[in-house]
């Protein structure tokens, strides 16, 4: 043999095993997307505590509804109201976390109770919705505790709005920051 033709039997050899170990790499790392899978089942089975936690803070209040004063009502409907706003922050995420990073739900796409968002929430959309959850659910907890004012340490108050504030701050720099990469389409007329 030639040593050019040696060179690129060689070259050929090293270029196939090459191929090989990048194409065993990329489709290891594919599917490496499925061990995503088992944290969102997870995230429905939180889901169900939530569910049974709201169950059970209903069927505590239930029987008071009548001894219940006006504030105590708007707490406890505040309290069940947080649960719920989690609860479908939970659900968003685990349907467009699903959809963005492990596999498509073909199974529903026809489905007539497939919510209109769902395969539509990108990943920015989802850090958006989850900002905003956030944001909500600090305002419940603030508007509870002004509503018990009288029974919380005033320091304490002036955590929480600090807290609420910053996590405030946090979501409009985050839109700001989100709407300069990402700018709105243009309107037709």
């Amino acid at each position: 043999m030639k040593p050019t033709e040696e060179n690129e039997e060689q070259t050929s050899f090293f270029g196939n095993l090459s191929e090989f170990i990048e194409s065993a790499i990329e489709n290891t790392l594919f599917h490496g997307r499925w061990l995503l899978a088992p944290l969102y089942l997870g995230m429905v089975v939180i889901l169900g505590m939530f569910m049974i936690k709201f169950v059970q803070e209903l069927a505590h209040y239930v029987p008071m509804t009548f001894s219940m004063s006006e504030p105590d009502l708007i707490v406890m409907s505040l309290t069940l109201v947080d649960l719920v706003l989690v609860a479908n922050l939970l659900l968003i995420v685990i349907f467009s976390g699903y959809e963005n990073f492990v596999s498509k739900i073909d199974m529903v796409q026809d489905h007539v109770d497939r919510p209109d968002w769902m395969g539509t929430v990108d990943y920015s959309a989802l850090k958006l919705k989850l900002i905003g959850s956030i944001v909500a659910i600090s305002s419940i907890e603030l508007l509870k505790a002004f509503i018990n004012v009288a029974t919380i340490p005033k320091e304490n108050i002036g955590w929480m709005v600090g807290i609420h504030l910053t996590f405030v701050v946090s979501g409009l720099v985050f839109s700001i920051t989100e709407r300069i990469y990402h700018p709105a389409p243009p309107h037709k007329h």
